[in-house]
């Protein structure tokens, strides 16, 4: 666990079965095979993962919902102000190690009186 002052943090880590962590060559910016990324809660929760540049994205949005036990589908997840798409990867996002992503709770209406 990673102590934060003022809020809960809770840690995970998300790697590839059967020893498969840090044999593999680098692929993609910052070195490793494997990034650390960071997703923030609107509660101000933070959750961290681990996992390899090319997994797609929807394996930790997966893992981060069940964790806060939501839906997917209520959860938009952003990454430099943007909307994430689960298919992408970090090193389709030229994400760096530490990176964060922000969880909204995901709003629809909110149009304004005439």
């Amino acid at each position: 666990m990673r102590p934060r002052i003022g809020s809960i943090s809770l840690a995970a880590k998300m790697s590839s079965p059967a020893g498969e962590d840090e044999k593999k060559p680098a692929g993609g910016e910052g070195g490793g095979a494997h990034i650390n990324l960071k997703v923030k809660g609107q509660d101000g929760n933070e959750v961290f993962f681990r996992i390899k540049r090319s997994t797609q994205l929807k394996k930790l949005m997966n893992a981060y919902c069940d964790r806060q036990s939501v839906d997917i589908k209520s959860i938009a997840f952003l990454f430099d102000g943007r909307r994430l798409n689960a298919e992408q990867t970090p090193d389709q996002l030229e994400m760096e190690d530490g990176d964060e992503i922000d969880a909204m709770l995901h709003q629809t209406g909110g149009s304004l009186p005439a």
